[in-house]
């Protein structure tokens, strides 16, 4: 049981480091360039992965969830859905929000052609995947 205990002990203290690292960074990244605050994000991102995935591997294991108290599960729940409201609240604003913008780029005329034949061709790839799917 120690090894368990020492595993949870490593566990906690990393997280606890990357707690204060992204403390410790994020007025310099709200400050920083776009870049900065693509890689920070994704470094977030990543790191919400990693702990997701974490939770998610613990509730999979019988050996540990029989030993939760359900109290300590009702409080990962409640945190769980919140962060799920929030996370949905962020998506659809975001997307709304890039949609919006690039709409008012491409009125303008001056939305990068790239993207539009990225898109284009993304659209075209959907509709003759839906066209296949109708056909079967």
């Amino acid at each position: 049981m120690s090894s368990l205990y020492e595993s949870l002990s490593r566990w906690i203290d990393m997280q606890k480091k990357i707690k204060e690292w992204f403390d410790s960074v994020y007025d310099n990244v709200k400050k920083g360039d776009r870049l900065d605050l693509i890689l920070y994000t994704r470094m977030a991102f990543q790191h919400i992965l990693r702990t997701i995935k974490a939770f998610d591997n613990w509730l999979q294991d019988p050996f540990i969830i029989s030993n939760i108290p359900r109290e300590e599960l009702e409080a990962v729940w409640e945190i769980t859905h919140n962060l799920l409201q929030q996370l949905l609240e962020l998506d659809v604003k975001h997307t709304s929000s890039v949609r919006d913008y690039l709409a008012r780029l491409e009125k303008e005329g001056k939305i990068n052609p790239i993207l539009i034949d990225i898109l284009g061709e993304g659209a075209r790839r959907k509709e003759d995947r839906e066209r296949v799917t109708l056909s079967m």
